[in-house]
């Protein structure tokens, strides 16, 4: 029962962490438009994006509960061919599709356009979406060393070691968020840290209503925090401006992932039996939903089909280019041949 739990509460995040990365790029058209659009579509835009910043973290966060919960001894070759060859190998491939992607418009095919974005693609993504492979896949190297030093802790030791080096971390998002930078201001660093903080979340935080009303008034009021945070900055200046309060790698959305993935593992042994077999089904197809959503969603930007208020009109899309991802992603997986884009 544990381990099914266990399983399912990872599913779970998938599955709210891939709506989550959706209602983002939907909600893009709108969030440059202060003074444009009325104030309340505005403000709704703009409390969805800082609302949904814990998305990919959320993502960091399992991989680090389920590496770092690897105690077999590390082997260099199924390590490469079941992490980097699973996840390089597509995204190269999804990169040269999303640059010829780049170049189409309403207008047509701008082929200059698709082969500038190839050319930078080294040190930029060719699409939106593929930005989170950038910091991602960096992530790959640090894990053996993590896993190796896990290993390596005598067990009394554990919470000890990476309560010190998850609290250090903590400080330098919250300095990095302050625009306080130094050697600690290192995007490897700071996206590293998200790994050893889903162990502990994982591993050595129970959950019960204690454990529970903390994330959740950390992570409400981080949440309160960055939307106001937005909202003033932007008027101050007179346009859409974050700082850095949308980033991935400051305390406020730390604490707003940290309490998804508690509320995760909270609620996922009560759902349903049917609600289960559905987050499970999503979750499988969770990469190829992050990976194909924004052809859906091409459309919507190219030819404007995001007039209305936000409130009706973000959900409407996350509906049509979540479930198109979602059928496209289970076609593939049905062939040998497909399977292997969306891993």
């Amino acid at each position: 029962m544990e381990k099914e739990n266990r399983v399912l509460f990872f599913d779970l995040l998938r599955c709210v962490a891939a709506v989550a990365v959706i209602a983002i790029h939907v909600l893009a058209p709108y969030r440059d438009q202060m003074g444009v659009i009325p104030d309340g579509h505005w403000l709704t835009a703009v409390s969805v994006n800082g609302a949904t910043r814990w998305a990919v973290p959320v993502f960091i966060l399992i991989s680090g509960a389920l590496l770092l919960s690897d105690r077999r001894p590390f082997e260099f070759g199924h390590y490469v061919q079941r992490r980097l060859g699973k996840v390089v190998v597509p995204f190269i491939v999804w990169s040269l599709f999303y640059a010829g992607l780049s170049g189409l418009d309403a207008q047509g095919f701008h082929q200059d356009i698709a082969m500038e974005t190839l050319s930078n693609s080294p040190h930029h993504a060719t699409y939106y979406h593929l930005g989170f492979f950038y910091y991602f896949i960096p992530l790959y190297f640090v894990i053996p060393f993590l896993q190796w030093l896990n290993n390596n802790i005598e067990d009394h030791q554990e919470l000890k070691v990476w309560s010190l080096f998850v609290g250090l971390w903590l400080l330098t998002t919250t300095l990095f968020l302050l625009h306080v930078d130094g050697p600690w201001s290192s995007e490897i660093w700071l996206y590293t840290g998200y790994l050893p903080l889903g162990y502990l979340l994982f591993k050595k935080v129970s959950i019960n209503r204690f454990t529970v009303a903390i994330a959740v008034l950390l992570g409400c009021s981080s949440i309160y925090l960055t939307i106001h945070s937005v909202v003033d900055l932007s008027a101050v200046k007179g346009h859409y401006s974050v700082g850095r309060w949308l980033s991935y790698k400051t305390l406020n959305v730390v604490l707003a992932a940290s309490m998804i993935f508690i509320l995760g593992r909270a609620f996922a042994p009560k759902l349903s039996g049917r609600a289960k077999q559905w987050v499970c089904f999503i979750s499988k197809h969770s990469l190829g939903i992050y990976l194909l959503h924004p052809i859906f969603l091409w459309p919507m930007k190219a030819y404007g089909w995001h007039q209305g208020h936000p409130a009706w009109v973000i959900p409407l899309w996350i509906i049509v280019s979540g479930s198109c991802a979602l059928a496209v992603s289970w076609f593939f997986s049905r062939s040998s041949k497909t399977r292997w884009l969306l891993p």
